[in-house]
């Protein structure tokens, strides 16, 4: 009888280790835990009304507007949710007509590939489903979607000989400094360029920046991607970012963390982009708007000419909640390096010159800020900054139906690029 029972609390134990030990169970690259991942996901994925499967892969979640990430941020707890800016600068600018060799990813071409399996319902909006293999490929569950720190252009600090050392990010861009803007747009050419290494990306975007780029630099960054680590595949996708912090702590890709507050129902951030630009023949933008309302003091975000995705809070940020003093326009991507030292071969833009031209190099074109008047209007004393104009250089142009413009890009690796 006593062995009987001896045995007994031998299995009760051993049952209480197991299931005391089981949600320690780790997983994945570098060992995350599965009771880590799970509570993750379900802080990231909402009970959708709806799921659409995209054809490159992606789930779609059709989420109550009310029920979205941003409203979990401590500075948006009795956020009342904003459906529409008190006022947008396009409605006050007539655009120039825009050349009939571009083709526009606007109005009723524009499209995402979750699309042609369905919509989402009214009062929703679509969240892209992050699974736990996403979660697997980060650092660490705290940083992913995250941005290193190191990734911010800062053209007038750059010592371009030690960049590759520094930080690995390279940059190709236009900017404007030392000014009060509210405000930035762009129509930015669309490829998929190569990204070698997993850990790489290649995007293009436009940063509107306030503070300094130590430690307070705040952020707010529109654009498009391809981002292996980040999404698992290679395809170009829509993204957002913002930081109040120079990326330490605050701010995420997207909506993977609270902070920014989606409207749209139809637009999904970090979803894939169609068509695409192909060399030498049919060339395709996107249109990104965002600027300040006045009123509310919100960042708001234009994709497109119809799209209204969504703002930025105002409390979210220290300098952005007056206004910007810098807006960068242009292209990154992130250089690994091989261990013999090599540049590694991950294309920016189309992965050709900007001297290419029109094509065959990628371009941002009708570049403007909105000024002190809600206004947009072409930027004055524009600059342009590469770090390594043998890896991804950059060429600027002015005048006719592209306004302020310039192409930019490269192969990154090549001959004068070891």
């Amino acid at each position: 009888m006593a062995a009987n029972w001896t045995r007994v609390s031998f299995l009760l134990a051993l049952i209480m280790t197991v299931a005391i030990l089981t949600p320690s169970v780790v997983s994945g690259e570098h060992g995350f835990s599965d009771l880590k991942i799970r509570t993750h996901l379900k802080r990231l994925n909402k009970p959708p009304l709806k799921s659409i499967k995209s054809p490159d892969g992606d789930i779609i979640d059709c989420v109550p507007i009310t029920d979205q990430p941003a409203l979990a941020h401590p500075l948006l707890v009795n956020h009342t949710i904003k459906m529409m800016p008190s006022f947008n600068p396009e409605r006050i600018f007539s655009e120039s007509k825009v050349s009939s060799k571009t083709k526009n990813l606007q109005s009723s071409a524009i499209t995402q590939l979750w699309h042609v399996n369905g919509k989402c319902p009214e009062n929703t909006i679509p969240i892209r489903r992050t699974r736990k293999e996403d979660l697997y490929r980060a650092s660490s569950v705290e940083y992913f979607g995250k941005k290193n720190q190191k990734s911010i252009p800062k053209p007038k600090s750059y010592e371009p000989a030690s960049v590759l050392t520094q930080n690995g990010h390279q940059h190709a861009i236009m900017y404007v400094e030392d000014g009060v803007f509210y405000g930035a747009k762009a129509k930015i050419n669309v490829w998929r360029p190569d990204v070698e290494m997993p850990n790489e990306f290649s995007l293009a975007q436009i940063w509107v920046l306030g503070g300094n780029f130590n430690s307070d630099l705040n952020s707010i960054e529109a654009g498009w991607q391809v981002s292996p680590q980040l999404y698992g595949d290679n395809h170009t996708r829509l993204f957002t970012y913002w930081t109040s912090d120079a990326y330490q702590g605050t701010g995420c890709y997207n909506l993977l963390c609270s902070g920014f507050v989606q409207i749209n129902r139809e637009i999904a951030m970090g979803g894939s982009i169609s068509p695409l630009s192909n060399f030498g023949t049919s060339q395709y933008d996107i249109t990104i708007l965002i600027w300040k309302d006045p009123k509310e003091g919100h960042w708001w975000l234009q994709f497109g000419e119809k799209y209204i995705i969504g703002y930025w809070p105002a409390s979210l940020f220290s300098y952005l909640s007056e206004s910007a003093s810098m807006i960068e326009w242009g292209g990154e991507v992130v250089n690994s390096q091989s261990e013999e030292g090599q540049h590694t071969t991950t294309q920016m833009g189309s992965g050709r010159f900007a001297e290419e031209g029109w094509g065959k190099a990628s371009y941002f074109k009708n570049v403007q800020v909105v000024d002190g008047s809600n206004e947009l209007r072409n930027p004055e004393n524009l600059q342009v900054f590469t770090d390594q104009e043998n890896c991804y250089n950059v060429k600027s142009g002015n005048g006719g139906s592209w306004g302020s413009h310039f192409y930019y890009g490269g192969p990154g690796r090549n001959p004068n690029c070891p």
